[in-house]
């Protein structure tokens, strides 16, 4: 399964899934290294973080942005 990070509160990463649910996992269950905005994956119970779509993501959603201001 894919998440999106979407914040960091009280021991908690809020995040939204394929389905655009948002969802509570706490961090200890995560890598330390997780951030807003990072995309991540479970299987079978283990989280890791997705480099290269969070990337991905990031330079997306960088672009969208610069084009409001053009």
């Amino acid at each position: 399964m894919k998440y999106i990070i979407d914040r960091l509160e009280e021991g908690l990463a809020i995040c939204e899934n394929e389905q655009k649910e948002m969802i509570s996992i706490p961090l200890a269950q995560l890598p330390k290294a997780i951030k807003e905005g990072d995309i991540i994956y479970e299987a079978e119970g283990i989280y890791s973080i997705d480099k290269e779509g969070t990337e991905e993501r990031r330079r997306n959603m960088r672009n969208k942005l610069m084009g409001l201001f053009e």
